[in-house]
C-alpha cells in the first residue's frame, strides 16, 4: 500500500497532529529499518498451513514453546529444582519476548517492558529472581541497590510548550483539576486499605493474589469512563492522566479499559494508604535484563528459530512438529509434558484439539497493536523547562513518550538512545494491525521527528538511527468482564499433559504476571512427578 505524507501522518498522530506536521517540511531521510517478529515465517500459522512432521522423533521430557518470560521462567524454575532434562522452542532470532532487547547502541536498550516495581516477600518468584540478580542491598532484605532503582529526575511532562515534573498535568491546572485529583486519589487509598475475610488485597501483584470478594470483582463489570461518570470526574486533565494510564498498561481507552484494571494500575504496587508506589527497578535495556538472565540459566536448552506447527496431545506424551527455520528441516518431538507459553491466539493455532473444535472462550481474549522505536541519538537536542527525565511524556500526543537508556548510566549528556512507545487503541484491534503494517520506515520517521520535534528543537540533526519494531499483539487487553469472567480461568486449566503459561492468562500484560504464570506450569509438572518442594506461586484456583 502507498501512502501520501498526509495519510500517514493521520494514521499514526491523527488529523489535527498530521495538519500541523504537513505545514513543515518532510524531516531529513533518517537511517533504520522496521524490525519485528517473524511476520512472514508466522503467518503459516495464521493461514492454517499446518505442517505435520513424521520419521523418527526427538525426545524430552519436557518442551517449552516460547522464550518469552514465561517459558524462560518455566525453564528457569525447573532448572533450580534440579529438573534439567527440557528444551525451549521459539521462533525469534532472540530470547524475551516482549522483553527483548537490543545490543547496538551507545548503551543496551529495551524493544519493550522496561521497569518491573520492586517486590513485596509475597512475590516470592520475583525476589528469588532479583536475588539471583544482586538487585538488592543485603541478602536478608528487599531494599533494592541503588544502581537499580529508576534514578531521580523519574518522569516529566510536556504541556503549553514547555517540561514539567511529573506526570498529572499540574502546571495550569484549575482548583476543580486538583479537587478530583485529590478525590481520586482518595479512592485509591480507600481501596489500598480493603482487605477481605481472607486478609487479601483487593488489588496485589501478581493477579493470582488479589482478592475475589464480590465487591471487588463487580468493579470489572463497569467501564473505566462509566466508573469516573458515577464519581463526576469532569476534569479534562484527570482523565487525560487515567486515560494514559489504561493506554500505558492496556493498550485501551477509559471507555473500552475495565474499572477494575484501572484501579489496579494505580493501586496494586502502592503498600498502604497515602504512601507513594513502590519505586521502580530498571536497567538500560529494561526487562531485557530479566530475561538475559533468565536465557543464560536455560544455555543451550534455548533453541531459536524454531517454528513449531503441531501440538497433540496423547494418553503418554505429546506430540510436537516444528520446523528449523534455518534448513528448513521440519523435525517431530515427544515429550512427557509440554508448556504452551504463548498468548491464547496462538496456542489455539498450535493445538490440534482447539484448532479443530476451538474453546468459546478463546473468542474473549484480545490483544493491543504497538509500534516501539529506538531513536540513536549523537547529543541531546534542546529541551525548555524541567531537565531530562528517564520518562518523557508529551501531553497531547497519541504515543506515551520516550524513556531514556543513558538515564541509569549517569551520563546525561553525549550520545544516548530513547525508546519511544506508541500504543493503537483502536476499538477493532484488526484495524490496528492494518494501520501498523501499512506504514513504511520514511513513515514512521516523519511521525515520530514530527511528533518529537514540538518538545524538542534540532532532534531530527542529532538522530543517527532510527529503527521501529511492530507488535501486532503486544499484550491482552483487559475490557469489561474479561479479568472476572470465566475465560481466563478455563484456559489456564491443562488439557491432559499440555499446560498453559503467559501473562494473558493474568489479563494484564506485565513480566510478574509472565513469570508468575510460568512458574505454576513447572510447578504444577513436578508435582504430577511425585516431587516435593516449597513452592514459589500458589496453585492455579
Amino acid at each position: 500500500m502507498s501512502l501520501s505524507r498526509r495519510d500517514a501522518l493521520t494514521l499514526l498522530l491523527g488529523a489535527p497532529l498530521a495538519a500541523e506536521a504537513c505545514k513543515r517540511a518532510r524531516t531529513r531521510s533518517v537511517p533504520g529499518e522496521i524490525r519485528g517478529a517473524a511476520m512472514s515465517v508466522g503467518h503459516r500459522l495464521r493461514d492454517a498451513v499446518v505442517e505435520r512432521a513424521t520419521g523418527p522423533a526427538r525426545r524430552t521430557r519436557t518442551l517449552i514453546v516460547g522464550a518469552g518470560p514465561s517459558g524462560l521462567s518455566a525453564g528457569w524454575r525447573l532448572e533450580r529444582l534440579g529438573e534439567r532434562e527440557f528444551t525451549v522452542l521459539d521462533l525469534e532470532p532472540r530470547a524475551g519476548g516482549t522483553s527483548a532487547y537490543g545490543t547496538d547502541g551507545v548503551v543496551p536498550y529495551p524493544w519493550g517492558a522496561h521497569y518491573v516495581p520492586a517486590p513485596t516477600a509475597e512475590n516470592r518468584a520475583l525476589v528469588a529472581l532479583l536475588r539471583e540478580l544482586d538487585a538488592f542491598e543485603s541478602p536478608s532484605r528487599l531494599e533494592p541497590r541503588e544502581t537499580a532503582l529508576v534514578r531521580a529526575p523519574e518522569e516529566r511532562l510536556f504541556i503549553d510548550g514547555e517540561w514539567h515534573e511529573g506526570l498529572f498535568p499540574s502546571a495550569g491546572a484549575s482548583d476543580q483539576d486538583l479537587a478530583e485529583l485529590a478525590a481520586f486519589q482518595r479512592e485509591v487509598a480507600r481501596w489500598v486499605a480493603f482487605r477481605d475475610a481472607r486478609g487479601r488485597r483487593a488489588f496485589t501483584l501478581p493477579v493470582s493474589h488479589c482478592s475475589d470478594d464480590a465487591r471487588v470483582t463487580a468493579l470489572d463489570r463497569q467501564s473505566a469512563a462509566a466508573w469516573c461518570a458515577e464519581r463526576g470526574y469532569r476534569s479534562e486533565r484527570l482523565r487525560w492522566y487515567l486515560e494514559y494510564a489504561c493506554r500505558d498498561d492496556y493498550t485501551l481507552t477509559l471507555e473500552t479499559t475495565s474499572a477494575w484494571a484501572l484501579l489496579f494500575y494505580f493501586c496494586a504496587r502502592v503498600p498502604e494508604p497515602g504512601r507513594e508506589s513502590e519505586p521502580f527497578l530498571t536497567w538500560p535495556e529494561g526487562n531485557g535484563r530479566l530475561v538475559r538472565h533468565l536465557a543464560g540459566v536455560l544455555g543451550e536448552r534455548v533453541k531459536l528459530g524454531w517454528l513449531v506447527t503441531d501440538v497433540v496431545p496423547g494418553a503418554e506424551q505429546v506430540e510436537v512438529s516444528a520446523l528449523e527455520v534455518k534448513t528448513g528441516a521440519l523435525l517431530r518431538f515427544e515429550a512427557e509434558q509440554v508448556i504452551l507459553a504463548v498468548p491464547r491466539f496462538l496456542a489455539a493455532r498450535l493445538l490440534r484439539p482447539w484448532r479443530e473444535h476451538p474453546p468459546a472462550h478463546l473468542a474473549e481474549f484480545r490483544y493491543g497493536a504497538w509500534m516501539v522505536a529506538n531513536l540513536h541519538l549523537s547529543r541531546r537536542p534542546r529541551s525548555r523547562g524541567f531537565p531530562f527525565a528517564w520518562d518523557n511524556v508529551i501531553y497531547d500526543s497519541p504515543a506515551l513518550g520516550y524513556v531514556v537508556a543513558t538515564h541509569q548510566t549517569l551520563a546525561d549528556y553525549g550520545p544516548t538512545v530513547w525508546t519511544y512507545y506508541q500504543p493503537f487503541t483502536d476499538p477493532d484491534p484488526a484495524a490496528a494491525r492494518r494501520r501498523l503494517a501499512a506504514i513504511d520506515h520514511a513513515g514512521f520517521c516523519d511521525s515520530i521527528l514530527s511528533d518529537l520535534g514540538r518538545a524538542h528543537h534540532g532532534l531530527a540533526d542529532a538522530v543517527e538511527r532510527l529503527d521501529v519494531y511492530r507488535w501486532g499483539h503486544a499484550m491482552v487487553s483487559p475490557r469489561p468482564g474479561f479479568i472476572w469472567g470465566t475465560a481466563r480461568r478455563r484456559a489456564s486449566e491443562p488439557l491432559g499433559r499440555v499446560h498453559f503459561a503467559h501473562s494473558d492468562l493474568s489479563g494484564v500484560a506485565l513480566f510478574e504476571e509472565a513469570q508468575d504464570h510460568g512458574v505454576r506450569a513447572a510447578e504444577a509438572i513436578l508435582r504430577a512427578r511425585g516431587r516435593a518442594f516449597e513452592p514459589l506461586v500458589e496453585p492455579f484456583g
